[in-house]
Protein backbone atom coordinates (compact mmCIF):
# COMPACT_ATOMS: atom_id res chain seq x y z
CA UNK A 1 0.00 0.00 0.00
CA UNK A 2 2.96 2.12 1.35
CA UNK A 3 4.24 1.81 -3.00
CA UNK A 4 0.89 2.74 -4.44
CA UNK A 5 0.81 5.83 -2.26
CA UNK A 6 3.88 7.21 -2.75
CA UNK A 7 3.26 6.64 -6.63
CA UNK A 8 0.25 8.84 -6.68
CA UNK A 9 1.77 11.35 -4.59
CA UNK A 10 4.88 12.01 -6.74
CA UNK A 11 2.57 11.64 -9.53
CA UNK A 12 -0.19 14.17 -8.50
CA UNK A 13 2.56 16.70 -7.94
CA UNK A 14 3.69 16.06 -10.99
CA UNK A 15 0.03 16.96 -12.51
CA UNK A 16 -0.43 19.74 -10.02
CA UNK A 17 -0.40 22.43 -12.89
CA UNK A 18 -2.99 20.75 -14.44
CA UNK A 19 -5.25 19.15 -12.45
CA UNK A 20 -8.66 19.76 -11.61
CA UNK A 21 -10.29 22.37 -9.08
CA UNK A 22 -13.49 22.28 -8.04
CA UNK A 23 -15.53 25.64 -6.71
CA UNK A 24 -17.95 24.79 -4.06
CA UNK A 25 -21.22 26.50 -5.13
CA UNK A 26 -24.62 26.52 -3.66
CA UNK A 27 -27.24 27.32 -6.18
CA UNK A 28 -30.56 29.09 -4.59
CA UNK A 29 -33.87 27.54 -5.13
CA UNK A 30 -36.19 29.98 -6.65
CA UNK A 31 -33.00 32.36 -7.43
CA UNK A 32 -31.00 31.08 -10.11
CA UNK A 33 -28.54 31.88 -12.01
CA UNK A 34 -27.97 33.54 -8.31
CA UNK A 35 -25.54 31.37 -6.02
CA UNK A 36 -22.90 31.37 -3.86
CA UNK A 37 -19.19 30.27 -3.42
CA UNK A 38 -16.94 29.02 -0.92
CA UNK A 39 -13.02 28.65 -2.31
CA UNK A 40 -11.58 26.68 0.64
CA UNK A 41 -12.36 25.47 3.74
CA UNK A 42 -12.10 29.19 5.42
CA UNK A 43 -13.51 31.13 2.40
CA UNK A 44 -16.05 33.58 2.92
CA UNK A 45 -19.21 33.11 0.87
CA UNK A 46 -19.35 35.26 -2.62
CA UNK A 47 -22.57 35.72 -4.29
CA UNK A 48 -21.95 34.66 -8.01
CA UNK A 49 -23.94 34.32 -11.37
CA UNK A 50 -23.68 30.52 -12.83
CA UNK A 51 -22.67 30.68 -16.57
CA UNK A 52 -21.95 26.87 -17.12
CA UNK A 53 -24.52 25.04 -15.61
CA UNK A 54 -26.41 21.98 -17.18
CA UNK A 55 -29.43 23.03 -16.09
CA UNK A 56 -29.90 25.32 -19.39
CA UNK A 57 -33.76 25.57 -18.46
CA UNK A 58 -33.95 26.18 -14.79
CA UNK A 59 -36.11 23.39 -14.45
CA UNK A 60 -34.05 22.00 -10.97
CA UNK A 61 -35.58 25.39 -9.26
CA UNK A 62 -39.36 24.50 -11.28
CA UNK A 63 -42.04 25.06 -8.67
CA UNK A 64 -43.63 22.43 -10.14
CA UNK A 65 -40.67 20.08 -9.88
CA UNK A 66 -39.77 20.86 -6.04
CA UNK A 67 -43.50 20.25 -4.96
CA UNK A 68 -43.72 16.89 -7.08
CA UNK A 69 -40.09 15.86 -5.31
CA UNK A 70 -41.35 16.89 -2.03
CA UNK A 71 -45.18 14.85 -2.21
CA UNK A 72 -43.04 11.88 -3.57
CA UNK A 73 -40.56 12.16 -0.28
CA UNK A 74 -43.51 12.24 2.07
CA UNK A 75 -44.70 10.09 0.42
CA UNK A 76 -42.14 7.16 -0.74
CA UNK A 77 -38.90 7.94 1.53
CA UNK A 78 -35.70 8.95 0.41
CA UNK A 79 -34.55 6.01 -1.43
CA UNK A 80 -36.15 2.97 -4.03
CA UNK A 81 -34.92 0.87 -1.64
CA UNK A 82 -33.44 -1.67 -4.30
CA UNK A 83 -32.38 -2.23 -7.70
CA UNK A 84 -35.06 -2.09 -10.52
CA UNK A 85 -36.08 -5.79 -10.56
CA UNK A 86 -35.49 -6.65 -6.21
CA UNK A 87 -37.79 -3.98 -4.94
CA UNK A 88 -36.67 -1.07 -6.24
CA UNK A 89 -39.52 -0.18 -9.15
CA UNK A 90 -41.61 2.46 -8.39
CA UNK A 91 -44.73 4.17 -9.52
CA UNK A 92 -43.23 7.15 -10.53
CA UNK A 93 -40.33 5.02 -12.29
CA UNK A 94 -43.04 3.25 -14.50
CA UNK A 95 -45.11 6.22 -14.80
CA UNK A 96 -41.80 8.15 -16.15
CA UNK A 97 -41.11 5.57 -18.69
CA UNK A 98 -44.14 5.52 -20.24
CA UNK A 99 -43.85 9.65 -20.62
CA UNK A 100 -40.36 9.55 -22.16
CA UNK A 101 -41.59 6.62 -24.77
CA UNK A 102 -44.58 8.96 -25.57
CA UNK A 103 -41.89 11.87 -25.68
CA UNK A 104 -40.25 10.26 -28.48
CA UNK A 105 -43.02 8.42 -30.34
CA UNK A 106 -41.04 4.89 -29.37
CA UNK A 107 -42.56 1.54 -27.65
CA UNK A 108 -40.63 1.60 -24.64
CA UNK A 109 -38.34 3.61 -22.59
CA UNK A 110 -35.67 2.51 -19.56
CA UNK A 111 -34.50 4.71 -17.06
CA UNK A 112 -30.71 4.84 -15.48
CA UNK A 113 -28.87 6.35 -13.05
CA UNK A 114 -27.24 8.71 -14.81
CA UNK A 115 -26.91 9.51 -18.58
CA UNK A 116 -23.30 8.07 -18.72
CA UNK A 117 -24.55 4.97 -17.27
CA UNK A 118 -27.05 4.55 -19.47
CA UNK A 119 -25.12 4.98 -22.59
CA UNK A 120 -22.47 2.77 -21.08
CA UNK A 121 -24.78 -0.36 -20.11
CA UNK A 122 -27.08 0.32 -23.34
CA UNK A 123 -24.43 0.32 -25.73
CA UNK A 124 -22.79 -2.50 -24.10
CA UNK A 125 -25.85 -4.93 -25.12
CA UNK A 126 -27.00 -2.95 -28.19
CA UNK A 127 -23.54 -3.15 -29.69
CA UNK A 128 -22.25 -6.28 -28.21
CA UNK A 129 -24.64 -9.40 -28.74
CA UNK A 130 -25.82 -9.34 -32.22
CA UNK A 131 -22.74 -11.15 -33.72
CA UNK A 132 -20.60 -9.68 -36.55
CA UNK A 133 -21.79 -6.20 -35.83
CA UNK A 134 -19.66 -3.12 -36.58
CA UNK A 135 -20.11 0.17 -34.71
CA UNK A 136 -19.43 3.62 -36.33
CA UNK A 137 -18.84 6.22 -33.90
CA UNK A 138 -18.44 9.74 -33.74
CA UNK A 139 -14.74 10.81 -33.60
CA UNK A 140 -15.94 13.47 -31.01
CA UNK A 141 -18.47 11.10 -29.02
CA UNK A 142 -18.70 11.48 -25.54
CA UNK A 143 -16.56 9.54 -22.77
CA UNK A 144 -19.62 7.40 -22.11
CA UNK A 145 -20.37 6.32 -25.81
CA UNK A 146 -16.77 5.36 -25.82
CA UNK A 147 -16.43 3.15 -22.77
CA UNK A 148 -20.50 1.16 -24.10
CA UNK A 149 -18.87 0.59 -27.00
CA UNK A 150 -15.56 -0.48 -25.65
CA UNK A 151 -17.09 -2.59 -22.99
CA UNK A 152 -19.72 -4.40 -25.68
CA UNK A 153 -16.20 -5.90 -27.21
CA UNK A 154 -17.54 -5.23 -30.51
CA UNK A 155 -15.45 -3.63 -33.84
CA UNK A 156 -15.73 -0.15 -34.34
CA UNK A 157 -15.11 2.20 -36.59
CA UNK A 158 -14.44 5.80 -35.91
CA UNK A 159 -15.52 8.50 -38.42
CA UNK A 160 -14.27 11.94 -38.73
CA UNK A 161 -16.51 14.52 -36.47
CA UNK A 162 -19.46 15.36 -38.80
CA UNK A 163 -18.02 13.93 -41.88
CA UNK A 164 -20.61 12.15 -43.36
CA UNK A 165 -18.64 10.90 -46.50
CA UNK A 166 -16.49 9.99 -44.32
CA UNK A 167 -18.99 7.43 -42.30
CA UNK A 168 -19.84 6.21 -45.91
CA UNK A 169 -16.79 5.41 -47.06
CA UNK A 170 -16.18 3.35 -43.29
CA UNK A 171 -19.84 1.62 -44.11
CA UNK A 172 -19.45 0.85 -47.56
CA UNK A 173 -16.42 -1.12 -47.16
CA UNK A 174 -17.92 -3.36 -44.79
CA UNK A 175 -20.10 -4.81 -46.78
CA UNK A 176 -22.72 -7.05 -45.54
CA UNK A 177 -22.73 -6.52 -42.19
CA UNK A 178 -25.20 -5.94 -39.19
CA UNK A 179 -24.14 -2.00 -38.97
CA UNK A 180 -24.98 0.54 -36.15
CA UNK A 181 -24.30 4.47 -36.39
CA UNK A 182 -23.71 5.96 -32.56
CA UNK A 183 -23.69 9.76 -32.74
CA UNK A 184 -24.60 12.86 -30.69
CA UNK A 185 -27.06 15.46 -31.83
CA UNK A 186 -25.76 18.72 -29.87
CA UNK A 187 -21.76 18.13 -28.83
CA UNK A 188 -21.19 19.27 -24.98
CA UNK A 189 -18.07 21.05 -25.36
CA UNK A 190 -18.18 22.24 -28.81
CA UNK A 191 -21.79 23.14 -29.15
CA UNK A 192 -22.37 22.01 -33.01
CA UNK A 193 -24.95 20.03 -34.31
CA UNK A 194 -24.54 16.84 -36.25
CA UNK A 195 -26.04 16.86 -39.88
CA UNK A 196 -28.90 14.23 -38.81
CA UNK A 197 -30.58 14.27 -42.23
CA UNK A 198 -27.66 12.97 -44.62
CA UNK A 199 -26.41 10.41 -41.73
CA UNK A 200 -30.22 8.98 -41.44
CA UNK A 201 -29.89 8.90 -45.40
CA UNK A 202 -26.83 6.95 -45.41
CA UNK A 203 -28.44 4.40 -42.82
CA UNK A 204 -31.36 3.98 -44.85
CA UNK A 205 -28.98 3.85 -47.78
CA UNK A 206 -26.83 0.33 -45.99
CA UNK A 207 -29.78 -0.92 -43.99
CA UNK A 208 -27.84 0.36 -40.14
CA UNK A 209 -29.62 0.91 -37.22
CA UNK A 210 -29.01 4.28 -35.45
CA UNK A 211 -28.05 5.20 -32.04
CA UNK A 212 -28.71 9.37 -31.27
CA UNK A 213 -27.25 10.39 -28.03
CA UNK A 214 -29.81 13.84 -27.45
CA UNK A 215 -28.28 14.87 -23.89
CA UNK A 216 -28.00 18.17 -24.80
CA UNK A 217 -31.06 18.58 -26.86
CA UNK A 218 -34.33 17.24 -24.70
CA UNK A 219 -36.21 19.95 -23.24
CA UNK A 220 -34.61 22.53 -25.46
CA UNK A 221 -35.05 21.50 -28.88
CA UNK A 222 -37.67 20.51 -30.75
CA UNK A 223 -41.77 20.05 -30.53
CA UNK A 224 -42.62 19.27 -26.65
CA UNK A 225 -38.91 19.34 -26.21
CA UNK A 226 -38.31 15.73 -27.60
CA UNK A 227 -34.63 16.92 -29.55
CA UNK A 228 -33.39 18.21 -32.51
CA UNK A 229 -34.00 14.90 -34.67
CA UNK A 230 -37.87 15.60 -33.78
CA UNK A 231 -36.71 19.46 -34.93
CA UNK A 232 -36.11 18.08 -38.16
CA UNK A 233 -38.92 15.94 -38.67
CA UNK A 234 -37.04 13.29 -38.99
CA UNK A 235 -37.14 11.31 -35.07
CA UNK A 236 -38.54 8.41 -37.00
CA UNK A 237 -35.59 8.18 -38.93
CA UNK A 238 -33.26 7.10 -35.52
CA UNK A 239 -33.88 3.78 -33.90
CA UNK A 240 -32.99 4.10 -30.20
CA UNK A 241 -32.73 7.83 -28.66
CA UNK A 242 -30.67 8.16 -25.27
CA UNK A 243 -31.44 11.65 -23.35
CA UNK A 244 -30.61 12.55 -20.08
CA UNK A 245 -32.74 13.74 -17.09
CA UNK A 246 -30.18 16.13 -15.29
CA UNK A 247 -29.91 19.19 -18.18
CA UNK A 248 -32.83 20.19 -19.57
CA UNK A 249 -35.40 18.70 -17.28
CA UNK A 250 -33.19 19.79 -14.41
CA UNK A 251 -33.11 16.67 -11.65
CA UNK A 252 -31.15 13.42 -12.45
CA UNK A 253 -30.65 10.24 -14.10
CA UNK A 254 -30.31 8.92 -18.07
CA UNK A 255 -32.48 6.54 -20.02
CA UNK A 256 -33.14 5.57 -23.64
CA UNK A 257 -36.27 5.27 -26.12
CA UNK A 258 -36.41 2.72 -28.93
CA UNK A 259 -38.03 -0.34 -30.40
CA UNK A 260 -39.84 -2.45 -27.15
CA UNK A 261 -37.28 -5.61 -28.04
CA UNK A 262 -34.17 -3.77 -27.51
CA UNK A 263 -35.41 -1.80 -24.65
CA UNK A 264 -35.91 -5.39 -23.50
CA UNK A 265 -32.48 -6.66 -24.40
CA UNK A 266 -30.76 -3.64 -22.35
CA UNK A 267 -33.38 -4.19 -19.55
CA UNK A 268 -32.42 -7.92 -19.16
CA UNK A 269 -28.37 -8.06 -19.40
CA UNK A 270 -27.24 -4.42 -19.01
CA UNK A 271 -25.19 -5.00 -16.25
CA UNK A 272 -25.26 -1.42 -15.51
CA UNK A 273 -28.96 -1.18 -15.42
CA UNK A 274 -29.38 -4.99 -13.54
CA UNK A 275 -26.90 -4.29 -10.85
CA UNK A 276 -27.37 -0.94 -9.27
CA UNK A 277 -29.90 0.76 -7.16
CA UNK A 278 -32.52 2.77 -8.93
CA UNK A 279 -33.26 6.38 -8.87
CA UNK A 280 -34.95 7.78 -5.96
CA UNK A 281 -38.88 8.04 -6.43
CA UNK A 282 -38.87 11.87 -5.44
CA UNK A 283 -35.88 12.31 -8.65
CA UNK A 284 -38.54 10.08 -10.94
CA UNK A 285 -41.23 12.42 -9.34
CA UNK A 286 -39.31 15.51 -10.04
CA UNK A 287 -38.46 14.60 -13.54
CA UNK A 288 -41.82 13.57 -14.51
CA UNK A 289 -43.19 16.96 -13.57
CA UNK A 290 -40.06 18.48 -15.51
CA UNK A 291 -41.28 16.42 -18.73
CA UNK A 292 -44.60 17.66 -18.28
CA UNK A 293 -43.92 21.14 -17.97
CA UNK A 294 -42.12 21.41 -20.99
CA UNK A 295 -44.54 19.21 -23.50
CA UNK A 296 -46.92 22.36 -22.59
CA UNK A 297 -44.26 25.13 -22.50
CA UNK A 298 -42.34 26.57 -25.10
CA UNK A 299 -41.45 29.58 -22.77
CA UNK A 300 -38.29 28.23 -21.54
CA UNK A 301 -36.80 27.18 -24.79
CA UNK A 302 -37.73 30.19 -26.20
CA UNK A 303 -35.62 32.34 -23.85
CA UNK A 304 -32.79 30.20 -23.93
CA UNK A 305 -32.86 30.62 -27.83
CA UNK A 306 -32.70 34.31 -27.50
CA UNK A 307 -29.96 34.40 -25.03
CA UNK A 308 -28.12 32.01 -26.99
CA UNK A 309 -28.53 34.02 -30.39
CA UNK A 310 -27.73 37.33 -28.41
CA UNK A 311 -24.71 36.32 -26.86
CA UNK A 312 -23.63 34.78 -29.67
CA UNK A 313 -24.09 38.12 -31.54
CA UNK A 314 -22.41 40.40 -28.77
CA UNK A 315 -18.93 37.63 -29.03
CA UNK A 316 -18.99 38.30 -32.98
CA UNK A 317 -19.16 42.32 -32.50
CA UNK A 318 -16.30 42.19 -29.67
CA UNK A 319 -14.36 39.48 -32.21
CA UNK A 320 -14.20 36.95 -29.18
CA UNK A 321 -13.85 33.30 -30.83
CA UNK A 322 -16.46 30.39 -29.86
CA UNK A 323 -16.37 27.38 -31.44
CA UNK A 324 -19.61 26.91 -32.57
CA UNK A 325 -23.19 28.96 -33.25
CA UNK A 326 -25.49 26.21 -33.70
CA UNK A 327 -26.89 25.73 -30.26
CA UNK A 328 -27.20 27.14 -26.82
CA UNK A 329 -23.70 25.80 -25.44
CA UNK A 330 -21.40 28.79 -26.53
CA UNK A 331 -17.91 27.86 -26.29
CA UNK A 332 -15.27 30.41 -26.15
CA UNK A 333 -12.04 29.46 -27.35
CA UNK A 334 -8.79 30.09 -25.54
CA UNK A 335 -6.45 27.85 -26.71
CA UNK A 336 -3.94 27.67 -23.87
CA UNK A 337 -4.65 25.95 -20.56
CA UNK A 338 -2.87 28.01 -17.90
CA UNK A 339 -4.44 31.41 -19.73
CA UNK A 340 -8.09 29.99 -19.99
CA UNK A 341 -7.98 29.13 -15.81
CA UNK A 342 -6.79 32.70 -15.18
CA UNK A 343 -9.56 34.03 -17.36
CA UNK A 344 -12.36 31.99 -15.13
CA UNK A 345 -10.34 32.86 -12.05
CA UNK A 346 -10.70 36.80 -13.14
CA UNK A 347 -14.20 36.48 -13.85
CA UNK A 348 -14.92 35.35 -10.60
CA UNK A 349 -12.98 37.09 -8.63
CA UNK A 350 -13.52 40.53 -10.29
CA UNK A 351 -16.65 39.95 -11.90
CA UNK A 352 -18.60 37.28 -9.79
CA UNK A 353 -19.16 35.01 -12.71
CA UNK A 354 -18.58 31.25 -12.62
CA UNK A 355 -17.50 29.83 -15.61
CA UNK A 356 -15.44 26.67 -15.82
CA UNK A 357 -12.16 26.47 -17.48
CA UNK A 358 -12.39 23.06 -19.57
CA UNK A 359 -8.94 21.26 -20.95
CA UNK A 360 -7.96 17.83 -21.58
CA UNK A 361 -9.02 15.01 -21.40
CA UNK A 362 -12.60 16.98 -22.10
CA UNK A 363 -10.73 18.47 -24.78
CA UNK A 364 -7.37 18.25 -26.62
CA UNK A 365 -4.58 20.08 -25.51
CA UNK A 366 -4.72 23.79 -27.20
CA UNK A 367 -8.20 23.48 -27.33
CA UNK A 368 -8.84 25.10 -24.24
CA UNK A 369 -12.52 26.63 -23.66
CA UNK A 370 -14.59 28.59 -21.26
CA UNK A 371 -17.68 26.69 -21.61
CA UNK A 372 -20.30 29.38 -21.38
CA UNK A 373 -23.55 28.09 -21.28
CA UNK A 374 -26.56 31.16 -20.90
CA UNK A 375 -29.88 29.62 -19.65
CA UNK A 376 -33.30 30.39 -19.56
CA UNK A 377 -33.11 32.14 -15.87
CA UNK A 378 -30.83 35.07 -17.50
CA UNK A 379 -32.13 38.04 -18.27
CA UNK A 380 -30.69 40.31 -21.64
CA UNK A 381 -28.98 42.58 -18.92
CA UNK A 382 -27.00 39.68 -17.72
CA UNK A 383 -25.56 38.18 -21.04
CA UNK A 384 -24.86 42.00 -21.81
CA UNK A 385 -23.09 41.94 -18.80
CA UNK A 386 -21.18 39.37 -19.42
CA UNK A 387 -19.94 39.45 -22.76
CA UNK A 388 -18.54 43.12 -21.16
CA UNK A 389 -16.66 41.86 -18.83
CA UNK A 390 -15.48 38.75 -20.82
CA UNK A 391 -14.42 41.29 -23.27
CA UNK A 392 -12.11 43.19 -20.67
CA UNK A 393 -10.79 39.61 -19.71
CA UNK A 394 -9.94 38.72 -22.90
CA UNK A 395 -7.96 42.91 -23.48
CA UNK A 396 -6.42 42.15 -20.18
CA UNK A 397 -4.93 38.67 -20.68
CA UNK A 398 -4.32 39.44 -24.69
CA UNK A 399 -5.90 36.24 -25.84
CA UNK A 400 -6.57 36.16 -30.01
CA UNK A 401 -9.44 37.27 -31.44
CA UNK A 402 -9.74 34.64 -34.04
CA UNK A 403 -9.21 31.08 -33.37
CA UNK A 404 -6.33 29.71 -34.55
Amino acid sequence: MTAHLDFFTHEMKEFADHSRQFLEIGRRAGRYPSATAREGQAGAELEISVWCSNDYLGMGQNPAVLAAMKEAVDAFGAGSGGSRNIGGTNYYHVLLEQELAALHGKEAALLFSSGYTANDAALSVLAGRMPGTVVYSDQLNHASIIDGLRHSGCEKRIFRHNDVAHLEELIRADGDRPKLIVLESVYSMSGDIAPLAEIAAVAEKYGATTYIDEVHAVGMYGPRGAGIAAREGIADEFTVVMGTLAKGFGTAGGYIAGPAAMVDAVRSFARGFIFTTSLPPAIAAGALAAVHHLVASDEERERLRNNAQLLHRLLDEQRIPFVSPMSHIVSAFVGEDATCRKASTLLLDRYGIYVQSINAPSVREGEEILRVAPSATHTTADVERFAKALDAIWQELDIPRTQA
